[in-house]
């Protein structure tokens, strides 16, 4: 009996020692929780893992979910820092404070099969209204043009509505619905005909980017203006950041983190 009653006591021992330098150990760190935008997600990791190697006690998680989650959660106090790839509503903005990091491109992709290079805006509202449906009445090959669009809530979708369907019209019903970037390629990767959005720190060489207007889609065109297709991506706190929250974000404005955004394709504000 004795020799139990030991061992109960030796292991109530090692688990408040365990539950004690766990608590101390959580004290030692200041936590920021971010989450929201997938699109913005890559580029607020890298932020994130560069800020945490010069500041050991500070621990920065990253999250994705979509701009519309983002938005909500630092809304409701679930996270420090929400992400968005879409400009918010007058309602939104007034309780929450913008940090513009960068500006994003939004590239309308292609299978490389398709010898389709150019589109103009108006065609693409056309196509992703349904008002064009086949690839031979943009000098392609006759075959149905499927059309790939984001789930409610992205920031992508909700960029792309506004600079081309004009924020009035809709997407037509039979379009595939995907919830990444991602998700998106691999699609477009797949079929031939498919017709989709992504982001411009997405673009890789397993589809092919169209010009839009005549314009090709990059980090130059979108500083120069020329190409229209992009969008701001937005770091957002409820009210003004104050402690650690505050110097993370400073720095991710500064110099060093414009850097960073700048070697993730993104355009930075500093430009």
């Amino acid at each position: 009996m004795k020799l139990k009653h030991g061992l109960g006591l030796v292991l109530i021992l090692i688990i408040a020692t365990a539950v004690y330098s766990t608590i101390i150990t959580e004290k030692q760190y200041e936590r920021i929780d971010v989450a929201g935008s997938t699109s913005v997600q890559p580029v607020a990791e890298a932020l994130a893992q560069e800020y945490m190697k010069a500041h050991p006690r500070v621990k920065i998680t990253v999250q994705g979910g979509g701009s519309g989650l983002g938005i909500r959660s630092v809304s409701q106090d679930i996270v420090a820092i929400g992400t968005s790839s879409m400009e918010l509503n007058d309602n939104e903005g007034g309780k929450l404070k913008e940090y513009v990091i960068g500006k994003e491109g939004i590239v309308v992709a292609v299978n490389l099969k398709n010898p389709v290079d150019v589109i103009s805006k108006d065609d693409l509202r056309a196509i992703f209204t349904g008002n064009i449906s086949n690839w031979k009445e943009l000098g392609g090959p006759d075959a149905p043009i499927n059309v790939v669009v984001r789930e409610d809530g992205s920031g992508t979708r909700k960029t792309f509505d506004d600079l081309v369907l004009k924020k009035t019209d809709k997407v037509k019903s039979d379009a595939i619905v995907q919830i990444s970037t991602e998700s998106i390629k691999l699609v477009v990767e797949q079929d031939p005909n498919a017709i989709g959005y992504i982001s411009l720190a997405h673009m890789s060489p397993n589809v092919k980017a169209v010009k839009v207007d005549g314009v090709y889609p990059s980090m130059e065109t979108i500083l120069g203006g020329t190409y229209e297709l992009h969008r701001p991506f937005l770091f957002l706190t409820k009210g003004e950041a104050k402690g650690a929250v505050k110097e993370f974000l400073e720095w991710c404005l500064s110099p060093e983190g414009q850097k960073i955004v700048e070697n993730e394709k993104i355009v930075p504000v500093a430009s």
